[in-house]
């Protein structure tokens, strides 16, 4: 009884519930600056709790299921502010869906690893993971990335940095079937890849908590769906004054998305935190470059079957200036993780490259 009604009482369970009223209160309204602020909070705090929730249910699930579910949850919510951005912003919106990819895949392997190996080479000196994973992870980011976002710039089937229907649905098909080989890879036939390594190189299981009851992991599931139907609705309500706030900043357009990329990325990098002090610097890899393959080939697909109905071109094809921030990255990457062992000289290139990124998003 008292771990029910401390489970009912924990903010995760709370807040959902929250973000309804929240949503009931501003849908269809006219909100003041007090209000959208609120409706901001609201919609932080709720994209978290569906985070944890999806880590619960993943968790009781096992694997290769609960990767799937946490995957697919976290990938609901940002397609879920990227369709209601694209459709409340009309055509001007057609590269949301790119620039958003884009940011979290800057984010993700040079912001989460950047700061996982200076937080971890900071307390152990230098940091070990496997190569044979992360190799295997970071060579997937690339040719997803190279896949959606790099070759619709060079293509002439279609005017500007866009894919053609066939060329589209055969990235949406491919980043699929990446994507489901690599949860494969990673959960089931080469699972050792993807484990925490010892100092002699011996792989070692991680420590695993006890997995939730089926009465939480129910629970979970419930506040899971309420979590992400507040999420789409309040993302809609918060999209304009994200918006009209990123115009009066002076920032362009494209820096909506590394805002969105910025939000649902922030659990996975607290994660990927925690891990990296706890001398688990392959989770933390596992979760950024997971992350990644996930952004990309989850998110492509689902913007890719929106575009049916959504208005306007989709434009998912880089700009010279972010195709060679994304070579660079791929290039460094491959020199971080090809010894196996990190510094935090190769954490600050990281995060160096992440800050040049941000400047660049800030004025190209």
């Amino acid at each position: 009884m008292a771990a029910l009604r401390s489970f009912l009482l924990s903010w995760t369970s709370v807040t959902p519930l929250l973000g309804i009223l929240v949503l009931a209160l501003a849908w269809g309204r006219d909100l003041g600056p007090v209000f959208v602020a609120l409706v901001a909070v609201a919609l932080g705090a709720t994209v978290l709790a569906a985070v944890h929730h999806a880590e619960v249910v993943a968790h009781r699930a096992g694997e290769p299921f609960g990767s799937l579910v946490l995957a697919v949850a976290v990938t609901v919510i940002e397609v879920a502010l990227i369709v209601t951005m694209m459709v409340s912003g009309g055509p001007e919106t057609g590269s949301l869906a790119r620039d958003t990819v884009f940011a979290a895949v800057m984010i993700t392997t040079n912001g989460i690893v950047g700061i996982s190996l200076l937080v971890g080479a900071r307390r152990y000196g230098a940091t070990l993971f496997n190569p044979e994973g992360s190799g295997a992870a970071l060579a997937t980011v690339a040719t997803l990335a190279t896949l959606s976002l790099v070759l619709p710039a060079f293509t002439s089937s279609t005017p500007g940095p866009a894919f053609s229907p066939t060329q589209l649905t055969f990235a949406a098909l491919a980043s699929l079937a990446l994507y489901g080989t690599f949860v494969l890879t990673q959960t089931v036939r080469h699972r050792d890849f993807f484990l925490p390594v010892a100092a002699d190189g011996a792989v070692k299981e991680d420590d695993h908590a006890v997995p939730p009851s089926n009465r939480a992991a129910l629970g979970s599931l419930g506040l899971l769906l309420v979590a992400l139907v507040a999420v789409v609705g309040l993302a809609k309500v918060e999209s304009p004054a994200i918006e009209a706030g990123v115009r009066a900043a002076g920032f362009p357009q494209s820096f909506v998305g590394v805002v969105i990329a910025l939000l649902v990325l922030l659990p996975e990098t607290l994660a990927a935190v925690r891990a990296a002090q706890r001398d688990r610097m392959q989770i933390s890899l596992n979760l950024a470059y997971g992350s990644a393959i996930a952004s990309i080939g989850l998110t492509i697909p689902a913007i890719a079957l929106a575009s049916v109905w959504l208005p306007g071109r989709l434009l998912l094809g880089l700009g010279s200036t972010q195709i060679v921030l994304l070579a660079l990255t791929v290039v460094v990457s491959v020199l971080t993780v090809v010894p196996g062992r990190a510094t935090r000289l190769q954490g600050g290139v990281h995060l160096v490259l992440l800050a040049g990124f941000l400047v660049l998003a800030v004025n190209p």
